[in-house]
C-alpha cells in the first residue's frame, strides 16, 4: 500500500487535463499491451475530488520479470513518444507492483495476487472504467 501512499505526497496538477484519448494515454497501453500485460483498464478519476490524478491505468504481469518488462517497457515508450519522464516510480524491488507515476496519469503494474488484494478497482469505484484489449 506503499505504493498509495507515496502519491498523497505530490499535488496533482490542472494545467494540463488529459482525455481518453490523450497520447501520453495510448502510448501507455500500447507499451503494456507489446509486453503482453494482461486485465488492462483504466480509470477516469477527473470526477473524484480527492483523486491524486486524472487516470489510473492498471494491468497484471504473471510473473516478476514481466512486472519488469512492462514497466521498464512503459517508461521507455513514453519518453521516447510523449518526451516525459515520470515524476517518480517505486516498486522495483518486489516487482509484486510497479507504479509509475507521470502525475497526471500513474501506472500501475500488478502481479494478479497483488491487485486481487489491494482491489484499486473496488477502491476507486466512483471513477469510470474502461477494458482495453490484449
Amino acid at each position: 500500500m506503499e505504493q498509495l501512499a507515496s502519491l498523497s505526497k505530490r499535488k496533482r496538477t490542472t494545467a494540463t487535463r488529459l482525455t481518453k484519448s490523450s497520447k501520453i494515454i495510448k502510448t501507455i497501453i500500447a507499451a503494456i499491451q507489446e509486453k503482453k500485460g494482461t486485465n488492462i483498464i483504466s480509470l477516469d478519476l477527473r470526477k473524484i475530488d480527492e483523486a491524486v490524478s486524472d487516470f489510473f491505468i492498471v494491468c497484471e504481469a504473471d510473473s516478476q520479470p514481466q512486472v519488469r518488462a512492462i514497466a521498464e517497457n512503459v517508461e521507455e515508450r513514453v519518453r521516447e513518444k510523449c518526451d516525459e519522464k515520470p515524476y517518480h516510480h517505486e516498486g522495483y524491488q518486489a516487482l509484486q507492483w510497479v507504479l509509475i507515476d507521470y502525475v497526471n496519469v500513474v501506472v500501475h503494474v500488478m502481479q494478479p495476487e497483488t491487485r486481487k488484494f489491494y482491489k484499486l478497482e473496488e477502491m476507486w469505484s466512483d471513477a469510470a472504467a474502461q477494458e482495453h484489449e490484449e
